[in-house]
């Protein structure tokens, strides 16, 4: 078992407001939510994300990451035999799910740029490992979502 790092725990909180803040902003410039509307949902992932930092902390031999953490944690809130699931994802479902992803996207780039030399050394490499892993990734997906579209009946 690991230890909590209370420090860097208020930093990870600091930061997932400040990103919180920023996507009710942006929601309501470009959708029109209401800010108080979708703040309980807000709260509700961060918090799903700081148990995900916690739990992580916890287990620091483990190799999965925080966001599969995350992750398993927001399924255990929302699935339908949960006694969480009514409340968090009537609230969830107020944020729109592409104002998430435009900070997220951002970190994403962040974080590969501070790996920039690292990708210089992989050359040419990276570039058929990238092609096959979005690939496979595209096929996955729309595997899935046909599935599933198919399964509830709109296809």
């Amino acid at each position: 078992m690991g230890k909590l790092n209370v420090k860097k725990l208020i930093f990870q909180l600091i930061v997932m407001l400040l990103v919180g803040l920023m996507i009710l902003i942006g929601q309501k410039i470009g959708i029109g939510t209401s800010i108080l509307e979708a703040l309980p949902g807000m709260i509700m992932l961060i918090l799903a994300a700081m148990s995900a930092f916690i739990v992580k902390d916890l287990f620091p031999k483990s190799i999965f990451p925080a966001f599969g953490w995350s992750t398993i944690i927001g399924l255990l809130l929302s699935i339908p035999y949960s006694p969480t699931s009514k409340i968090f994802l009537q609230n969830v479902n107020n944020i729109n799910f592409m104002m998430i992803t435009t900070p997220l996207l951002a970190f994403a780039g962040i974080s590969v740029g501070n790996k920039i030399n690292e990708l210089k050394a992989m050359s040419w490499k990276i570039i058929v490992i990238s092609v096959f892993v979005f690939t496979a990734i595209f096929f996955s997906c729309a595997t899935i979502a046909q599935l599933v579209l198919k399964m509830q009946g709109k296809i």
